[in-house]
């Protein structure tokens, strides 16, 4: 049978990991794939698409009504842009990032000669990591504290302040350095896509041969990479963004979009990268913050806004050290945090990265079922649309809590079986049982803390 072929067993066995090396080359399997990730213009016009959304709900959410019941820009941005984005992470990897709409009016700006093209400072590509973490805590902190959910404004102001970063960024340096190393966002899908059932590879055995390097310099007036990788250089889901150029470049047919186990990467990186090694503590440590700032003393509590900052802050923080302090212990307990080959790593996070995934999904596809009833009225109210205003349904009591527990039940096994991959596979007797015993007592411990602040979201 073709390596290739697409068969609903063979599809089990991958996604199931019963074939751990086993990968579908979906560019093979389907030529039409290959062909619409070659078709720049395909790809323009779905970016376009996007780009009329993202304007719309700049320009609602600064002129439309700041109700918050009367302007979809609300919905659009929390309830359908950030879980649609979460869910891509496991779907479809860093694919968001290649239509993302920050960083197009740089894009305008460099064709029209409007760019410095400086050099990237070794300041920000050294550094990067750790700005980025810092502006996602910003994005966190702000979101929560100035309660961007109910606030029109807020929310645009927060979005124009990250297109603002994407153009500064590409008026001084060429391509697209906001999203190689300053993205807050982009660093978490990059680390989050670790867990994805799709990557996108290059043939390294066939770029071997290559010397024009078209994927990375560009050829006949077509750009190449805008991060700086060129798909030669790809070899996780970190940074790529799958924007799909260099499809279109390669003249050797090297790059590849692998159907694969989602738990692949994280066996394989095994935490050795130091942006998962400050993303997956920091996203889940924002989860429990978020999930106790939500929790009934602190709505019963009659706090002014600096206090509920001030708290948010402190929450935040600890947050952050309790996880990292976790991933500490975990790499105690683990006993092995050393390897010959490549060096130090770090075996809690990636054992973690299902259990961020299946926290931040739960937080945003809460907001969003219980939002979803009141759609369609609130583009009534907003447009004066009387038929709409009635237009609504109720969600049963019991969909949120049951949709929350399968998903952190799903995001613990799931750790569970990577922590076992790395276990019984990778270090194969060189963890003792009662390591493993006691490393999966930790998983639990985590999850326990989940279940406890998690019915914050239903009342």
């Amino acid at each position: 049978m073709d390596k290739d072929q697409v068969t609903l067993r063979r599809l089990f066995e991958i996604f199931f990991d019963r074939d751990k090396d086993g990968r579908i080359d979906l560019f093979k399997a389907f030529p039409a794939l290959k062909k619409a990730f070659a078709n720049r213009r395909l790809h323009a016009m779905l970016r376009t698409a996007g780009d009329i959304v993202f304007t719309f709900i700049i320009v609602s959410g600064l002129f439309g009504p700041q109700e918050p019941s009367a302007n979809i820009a609300i919905f659009l941005s929390w309830g359908l842009w950030w879980p649609s984005m979460v869910l891509s992470w496991f779907w479809v990897g860093r694919t968001w990032c290649g239509f993302c709409p920050f960083p197009g009016i740089g894009r305008v700006l460099q064709r029209l000669d409007l760019s410095l093209n400086l050099p990237i400072p070794q300041f920000i590509q050294k550094y990067s990591i750790y700005l980025a973490v810092g502006l996602f805590a910003l994005i966190i902190w702000f979101e929560e504290g100035a309660d961007l959910k109910h606030s029109p404004m807020g929310t645009v102001i927060l979005i124009l302040t990250i297109l603002g970063g994407a153009t500064i960024s590409a008026i001084l340096f060429p391509l697209q350095a906001w999203c190689r190393y300053l993205c807050p966002m982009g660093r978490m899908t990059g680390v989050a896509s670790t867990l994805a059932i799709v990557e996108f590879r290059p043939d390294h055995a066939v770029c071997k041969g290559c010397t024009s390097f078209a994927c990375k310099k560009g050829r006949d007036g077509v750009s190449g990479c805008p991060v700086y990788l060129g798909a030669f250089a790809v070899r996780n889901n970190l940074d790529c963004l799958v924007c799909g150029r260099c499809v279109g470049l390669c003249d050797r047919n090297s790059p590849q979009l692998n159907l694969r186990s989602p738990f692949t990467e994280l066996v394989l990186n095994k935490g050795r990268f130091i942006t998962c090694s400050y993303i997956i503590p920091f996203l889940m440590g924002s989860q429990l913050a978020r999930l106790a700032i939500d929790g009934m003393f602190f709505k019963s509590c009659d706090l002014s806004q600096f206090c509920q900052m001030l708290l948010l802050s402190l929450l935040l923080a600890v947050g952050f050290g309790i996880m990292m302090l976790v991933i500490r212990v975990g790499a105690w307990l683990f006993g092995v945090t050393y390897d010959e080959l490549f060096g130090r790593f770090s075996p809690m996070v990636p054992v973690l990265v299902p259990m961020v995934f299946a926290g931040e999904l739960l937080i945003r596809l809460n907001y969003t079922v219980t939002q979803l009833p009141e759609v369609f009225p609130t583009i009534g109210r907003q447009f004066g649309l009387d038929s709409l205003m009635g237009a609504t349904f109720s969600i049963p009591f019991w969909v949120l809590p049951a949709m929350d527990i399968a998903l952190l039940v799903s995001g613990a096994l799931a750790s569970g079986y990577v922590l076992r991959r790395l276990v019984m596979e990778e270090f194969a007797e060189l963890i003792s049982p009662d390591r493993h015993y006691a490393c999966n007592i930790l998983l639990m411990l985590i999850g326990l803390l989940y279940m406890v602040l998690m019915p914050t979201l239903w009342w």
